[in-house]
């Protein structure tokens, strides 16, 4: 497979995975011959995945071992049901048997999966507690953002407790997407058809001026590898220690100053414009530009 021309927005899920970790390497755990799909679709007559939208597995990345998770945004948006859950669930509680050195979550989905949502909703919470779990027993988890659904709702919520997420400028991530915005508050508050007010709200460029993304690369997959491998590597010399309470109110701190700084703004170019100086360039900046913009401010 030829890497280099697979754009991490355009492939599907599995094409992601096997590009991604290192050739012939990736083995899934309940696979689509399994037959796990979701009961409450079937209920509905709505059309199933035998996958339910989620692949797990565990793969090698440049040598190291690895356990995955790939949404598949194709399928009802990547959002989150019971047997979707549950997959996850599971690989997370796979990684404090197996120990691999990261836990890689390739999040694409918008969020609660509306068919089943009390079922879903459970399965976001306990998501949340196994990736703790994950993160205590010292194991890092990596998000990556740059599909076409991004990363909303409770997968946002889920995304920004990983140690590190890596985006690229087409990914999205945010809490409420502009589309469940502009139904409860109207197109003047946010105008979901205006895909440049979009991204420049909740893309890749404005999450990583904020800080939100530790990481900013192309859209290209072999640029997500070579970031992720990084960081398995950085976390391979380091230990993870759990956040204690210093740590987890110096973060609030900054993000009580950062509310203050940016309290007026309605739009990424104000905060650009709070940031940079030839903020009108911010958009058309290539990824390496706006890198060396952001390596100055920090």
């Amino acid at each position: 497979m030829n890497r280099l021309q697979i754009s991490y927005f355009e492939a599907s899920a599995r094409k992601r995975v096997n590009a991604l970790v290192d050739a012939d390497s990736f083995t899934e755990y309940c696979p689509p011959e399994l037959r796990k799909t979701s009961p409450h679709l079937a209920l509905l007559d709505s059309p199933l995945a035998l996958d339910d939208g989620v692949i797990v597995g565990q793969a090698k990345l440049a040598g190291h071992s690895v356990l995955v998770i790939a949404q598949e945004g194709r399928f009802y948006g990547g959002s989150v049901g019971e047997v979707h859950g549950a997959k996850i669930c599971g690989l997370l509680e796979k990684a404090l048997a197996k120990k691999p050195a990261a836990v890689l979550l390739l999040a694409d989905s918008g969020g609660v999966r509306l068919h089943e949502a009390n079922a879903g909703l459970i399965a976001l919470s306990e998501i949340v507690r196994s990736l703790l779990q994950v993160q205590a027993a010292g194991i890092p988890v990596l998000a990556l953002v740059g599909g076409s659904c991004g990363a909303f709702g409770g997968m946002g919520i889920v995304t920004r407790i990983c140690n590190e997420l890596v985006m690229s400028e087409q990914g999205r991530l945010g809490l409420s997407g502009p589309e469940v915005i502009e139904t409860v508050k109207g197109v003047d508050e946010f105008d979901s058809r205006d895909r440049a007010l979009v991204w420049r709200i909740t893309g890749g460029k404005l999450r990583r001026a904020l800080g939100e993304a530790t990481v900013l690369v192309d859209d290209l997959i072999p640029a997500f590898r070579t970031a992720a491998i990084q960081l398995v590597e950085r976390y391979k010399t380091q230990t993870l220690v759990a956040d204690d309470l210093a740590v987890l109110l110096a973060a609030q701190s900054n993000l009580v100053n950062r509310r203050t700084r940016f309290e007026g703004a309605r739009d990424g170019r104000e905060i650009w414009q709070d940031m940079f100086t030839d903020s009108a360039r911010v958009p058309d900046m290539t990824v390496e530009e706006f890198n060396q913009q952001m390596s100055v401010l920090l």
